[in-house]
């Protein structure tokens, strides 16, 4: 906590008390630099937090700074709606041919605006233009933003709430293992696609989280997404995958579907597409769906040149040679087996380990456990958040570019802050 008794006082006099993070972590935050935060104090602190995720390669990482500062330098575009400029075609040419072109993916690009709500919102809307239906089915503690669709096809019945209206046109289905493995994949949702007196109208569309970050990491099996996209072929339904929390390689692959071996209608894509926190969202659809007539879908701000150009040099400089999913899965054993460890050095608190790749948490049958959990780990110089319905999990998310041992001095922090709170 900050030594200054008015540091914070400007934020809680003028600042909305919408603001949350903060709360958790009372500190005023000045530099940073790849998985280390400083305070304006001097303090430094490890970053198990990413900004939401959309840090994946770190803070100012030095690759994407310099990308950008000569972008700037040279009065290269900042803004630009959707007009061609060379940051954009630079930013196509290079997804195209390190991104979609290996994995042999159909999709058409398009930017829908700065966050992964508008990308959202976006894949919503051409489901139902497409299929000319507005019923969307989504998935018990799935997160899909904070706009009104989005909300719509969100589980959280907090943030649901706080809509103010009625929010239609979405029904949800069990995630998979909701009932823990005692009923059959899909038996209810197929029962109700059958059934003409069901009262379930014919969805355009299914949406889904591979893993349900804000959920509680909620890991769906491979199988389960492989019968899900099956499912959806036979009922003339459209796939969209939400990867803007476990796109851009927070589980292994680019893509956190890959591993299941799907090939989605649709893919929305934000927080770290941008590579260095610039707001910046991608929806992502096959050839045939792009229906949209000119400017029928818009927003001021879809053109974000200095996100295009940080865009491009990470993809170019992680993903072009396949290192860095090895990486990300190898960080990813190291986080499972101290988290096992942990759980097993306190079997009274219960915790229950789940996640893949570099998004993993510890799931505590008492919600109090993991605020305080997060609570002392912040004390101790280390950011982690909770997740869940109730916020009962410990949500570890590092920068995939975390070196081994920052990983271990975190994962010690935690397993310390875990004892001390027992």
């Amino acid at each position: 906590m900050t030594n200054n008794p008015h540091a914070l006082s400007v934020f809680e006099a003028l600042e909305s008390e919408v603001r949350s993070y903060c709360r958790g972590w009372p500190a005023v935050f000045d530099r940073a630099q790849g998985a280390r935060l400083t305070d304006e104090d001097g303090r430094s602190y490890l970053d198990f937090f990413a900004g939401a995720g959309s840090l994946n390669y770190g803070h100012n990482n030095p690759v994407l700074k310099r990308a950008l500062i000569d972008y700037i330098e040279r009065d290269g575009i900042t803004h630009g709606l959707d007009m061609a400029t060379t940051a954009k075609r630079a930013f196509l040419e290079t997804f195209e041919n390190v991104i979609l072109r290996p994995r042999d993916l159909p999709y058409k690009v398009m930017f829908p605006g700065p966050t992964g709500t508008n990308a959202v919102e976006s894949a919503l809307k051409l489901a139902r233009k497409v299929k000319g239906r507005e019923s969307v089915v989504s998935f018990t503690n799935a997160f899909h933003g904070m706009s009104l669709g989005s909300l719509a096809v969100t589980g959280n019945a907090f943030k649901r709430a706080g809509a103010g209206i009625p929010l239609v046109h979405g029904t949800p289905m069990p995630f998979d293992n909701y009932f823990d493995g005692q009923v059959p994949d899909f038996l209810w949702f197929e029962r109700l696609l059958e059934d003409q007196g069901s009262g379930l109208n014919k969805p355009a569309a299914v949406i889904v989280e591979t893993v349900q970050g804000e959920g509680g990491i909620n890991v769906a099996r491979a199988e389960w997404l492989r019968a899900l996209q099956d499912l959806c072929h036979r009922q003339d339904m459209l796939l969209i995958v939400d990867d803007i929390q476990m796109g851009c390689g927070r589980t292994g692959g680019f893509f956190s579907f890959e591993e299941a071996g799907i090939v989605p209608d649709i893919v929305t894509l934000s927080k770290s597409i941008s590579g260095y926190g610039l707001p910046m969202s991608l929806c992502l659809f096959k050839g045939e769906l792009d229906i949209w007539e000119p400017g029928e879908h818009n927003g001021t701000f879809r053109g974000n040149n200095p996100a295009f150009v940080t865009a491009a040099a990470a993809l170019d400089a992680y993903w072009a040679d396949g290192q860095m999913e090895k990486q990300t899965l190898a960080r990813g054993e190291q986080v499972e087996q101290t988290l096992l460890a942990i759980g097993e050095e306190h079997p009274k608190a219960g915790a229950q380990i789940r996640g893949r790749g570099l998004v993993w948490g510890m799931k505590f049958p008492d919600p109090t456990r993991a605020s305080a959990v997060c609570a002392r780990a912040f004390a101790l110089g280390l950011l982690v958040e909770t997740s869940g319905p109730e916020g009962e999990v410990v949500k570890v998310l590092p920068p995939l570019t975390v070196s081994s041992g920052e990983l271990d001095e975190g994962l010690q922090t935690l397993a310390r802050a875990v004892r001390e709170t027992g």
